[in-house]
């Protein structure tokens, strides 16, 4: 089942799992229901309380399709397409294992999410090819976007501890 949000293209996915005494199949992306093709797909592992993001990458920017294998994150999404009545705005929601899931992140957003479970594996599927040359990083909790993290001293990267703000990437016309 697709649910549209407020923001043009953004859509949540509840995948329904087939459940029997071994177990349970699911399905996670369908292309048709998206329609877009992705080129490749990235498996993370984070333990509990890890924050990854704000990224974005500035050209050759990517589509992405969230899914959580094995766990539970926050995950946030920044719309920074500068034409968007929803620019500098953002969607959060719970995906998880247990909750079936899934979110499409289209190009122009910068993504990010924190760990709730013990142990977290996500896995995303992106319309284009990562290109080092064109990532950038946004702090997770800039004031300016006003996303209230459900934790107060998260993990983070030294990669993210060094992101610039969010009026810098505005004013640098990325």
């Amino acid at each position: 089942m697709i649910k549209k949000t407020k923001f043009k293209d953004l859509t949540v996915c509840v995948n329904r799992p087939h459940k029997d005494y071994r177990g349970y199949l699911k399905e996670l992306l369908k292309e048709k229901n998206i329609r877009k093709k992705f080129v490749f797909s990235i498996l993370s592992f984070s333990k509990k309380n890890v924050v990854r993001g704000l990224h974005i990458q500035t050209k050759e920017s990517q589509g992405k399709y969230v899914s959580v294998l094995k766990g539970k994150i926050f995950d946030v999404a920044v719309d920074l397409r500068k034409n968007s009545k929803t620019f500098g705005k953002h969607y959060s929601c719970i995906l998880s294992e247990k909750n079936s899931k899934s979110i499409y992140i289209p190009p122009g957003f910068a993504h990010g999410f924190l760990t709730l479970g013990k142990e977290n594996y996500v896995l995303y599927s992106c319309t284009q090819y990562r290109n080092s040359k064109f990532e950038k990083s946004i702090r997770f909790n800039d004031k300016n976007l006003k996303i209230k993290w459900p934790s107060i001293n998260p993990i983070i990267s030294n990669k993210d501890k060094k992101a610039m703000s969010f009026t810098e990437y505005k004013n640098k016309n990325l």
